[in-house]
């Protein structure tokens, strides 16, 4: 008897993204715990699944940008799931707030710093935080990157939403100790390489998305390509290749420069 898939669980993931001082921009990845029971001991951007308290409407007067409630509940995701594994935060000042404002400085970073374990494990608000120090959440700055919905067979399944940001000048990116064992800045092309040669575990979609980030030349280039850019949904199928492979298969997106992967190179 057909079993019916498992629902896919709303999620979200960042790429924070810096100017380097020559060569191509950078992203902050970190690496995951190696008894994490997803992806353990792999580079991946910051990210997790959606909370409750990710989706209450009282965030609608602690947020800039109004992106409806799938997308708003995502980008909040994103953000807080940035702020407790790498401590960065995208936020503004509620008295200094609006599209484009300049974001807090490292200041408030290191102030709202020993709180992350607490959000993380859900044993405080992140919204109550946000408000209780007067600020407001930057979606505005996040750029919609990707789209990708796990695969049907899978027991576990996540609907996740990739999103591109600028680096919040002068915070300082650490990982949780948790979670995360480390974090580190490279250029997508390095932690490719890495992953070629056997430095890394990268996951498939984190390695398409990283292909698809060596088209930026710079940060200002990756916020105006991609966000002019349509974001097509990525459910990988199963099937086999012309060698009766087991593989999955994509569709043709820009960047990606492929649309099929053996189902022995994707490492969960």
């Amino acid at each position: 008897m057909d079993k019916t898939p498992a629902e896919p669980r709303l999620s979200a993931t960042i790429l924070m993204v810096r100017d380097a001082p020559s060569g191509p921009p950078e992203v902050l990845m970190v690496k995951r715990h190696y008894e994490i029971d997803f992806a353990a001991g792999a580079l991946v951007f910051p990210g997790g699944k959606a909370s409750a308290d990710d989706s209450r409407t009282e965030w609608d007067a602690y947020t800039d940008g109004d992106y409806g409630p799938v997308q708003q509940d995502a980008r909040i995701a994103a953000v807080r799931e940035a702020y407790e594994e790498s401590g960065l935060l995208l936020a503004r000042h509620a008295s200094a707030r609006g599209p484009g404002a300049p974001l807090v400085g490292a200041d408030i970073a290191d102030k709202l710093a020993p709180h992350r374990h607490a959000v993380d494990r859900a044993e405080m608000s992140f919204l109550e935080l946000i408000r209780e120090h007067e600020l407001v959440l930057a979606l505005d700055s996040l750029v919609h990157f990707g789209h990708w919905i796990t695969p049907i067979m899978m027991p576990k399944r996540f609907d996740t939403h990739f999103y591109i940001a600028p680096a919040p000048e002068n915070q300082i990116a650490a990982h949780d100790g948790r979670e995360t064992t480390d974090a580190v800045w490279l250029s997508a092309e390095e932690a490719l390489a890495q992953e070629a040669d056997g430095r890394a575990t990268i996951i498939f979609p984190t390695r398409m998305n990283l292909k698809r980030m060596t088209l930026a030349t710079s940060v200002s280039d990756a916020l105006a390509r991609f966000g002019a850019m349509d974001v097509p949904t990525v459910l990988p199928k199963p099937g086999k290749d012309d060698d009766g492979n087991p593989c999955l298969f994509i569709p043709d997106v820009e960047g990606y420069g492929q649309t099929v992967e053996l189902l022995s190179n994707v490492k969960v």
